[in-house]
């Protein structure tokens, strides 16, 4: 079963409570960090990196002794990542490119050919005896972040686990949308404020574009009675759980801690939930 834990803004506790999901169930659960361009899951899971691999897109590469400066490829491009520049001929921005392909395909003299470049990284981590955490990592000055959250969960496991567990970045872009697609449920982890509650709404949208089965957790709660909650009994979102705020949890967060560690309660509570959402799909 694959879990996606979201949030339509960053501060919410998303990754915070990814990992405390990930650690009540860790006998049965893969986490995998999806938040490629921050990826920070790691700070909180020590553990022995066992496997690293390269991730690669293909770029396209002129031959300027066949180019005719004709442009055909810079009009295809849809990302503005070739341009052509007098003398200097086609100039080409890798950062833009999504590795289309289009590019050679309008280029009337064969001129281009796609060639692999990195892009990013993927390091599997074995925590404790035998949980995994799979960690993504973009390249710096590349924008293929999707594609690197695609190769994070494609990748093998070294050993197969009934629940894959993704952290995916905040907001609603692509690279979320990236790491959401295909989940069999999506726990959007929300904060009682305006803002919590006005990007919530939007991450719902999203989720409910892609038709995927989805749920909210409310972090760091004064009352059960407040604005996200309120908002998902109007509107019929079901409500997972709600976790109180602590002053003792920020302590220990600062300190490298985990919300268990703090809370140590709430992890038979994370058990029952991944048992329930088991019975619902």
């Amino acid at each position: 079963m694959n879990i996606a834990i979201a949030s339509g803004k960053g501060g919410t506790g998303k990754t915070t409570f990814a990992i405390a999901f990930f650690l009540a169930n860790q006998e049965r659960s893969r986490l995998l960090d999806c938040d490629v361009e921050e990826p920070n899951v790691h700070l909180f899971l020590k553990g022995k990196v066992v496997k690293e691999e390269k991730v690669t897109l293909l770029m396209p590469e002129i031959d300027n002794s066949l180019c005719t400066n004709c442009g055909k490829c810079v009009t295809a491009c849809q990302f503005n990542a070739l341009a052509l520049a007098g003398k200097a001929g086609v100039i080409i921005f890798t950062e833009l490119c999504h590795s289309c392909g289009g590019c050679a395909l309008a280029c009337p003299e064969g001129a281009i050919k796609e060639i692999d470049t990195e892009v990013g990284s993927i390091s599997t981590t074995l925590v404790g005896d035998s949980s995994e955490l799979t960690t993504g990592l973009l390249n710096i000055g590349h924008s293929a972040a999707p594609a690197v959250i695609i190769a994070v969960k494609k990748n093998k496991p070294i050993k197969e686990v009934a629940h894959r567990i993704v952290d995916s970045p905040a907001g609603t872009s692509c690279s979320f949308v990236a790491s959401v697609s295909k989940s069999d449920y999506v726990i959007l982890v929300t904060e009682p404020t305006p803002f919590g509650l006005h990007d919530l709404a939007l991450a719902i949208e999203g989720i409910r574009e892609l038709k995927l089965p989805f749920g909210v957790v409310v972090n760091r709660i004064s009352s059960p009675d407040n604005l996200a909650t309120a908002f998902c009994k109007k509107n019929d979102i079901p409500v997972l759980l709600q976790i109180e705020e602590s002053r003792l949890v920020a302590e220990t967060y600062s300190r490298g801690g985990t919300l268990l560690d703090a809370l140590p309660h709430l992890k038979q509570d994370l058990r029952d939930l991944l048992d329930r959402l088991s019975g619902v799909i």
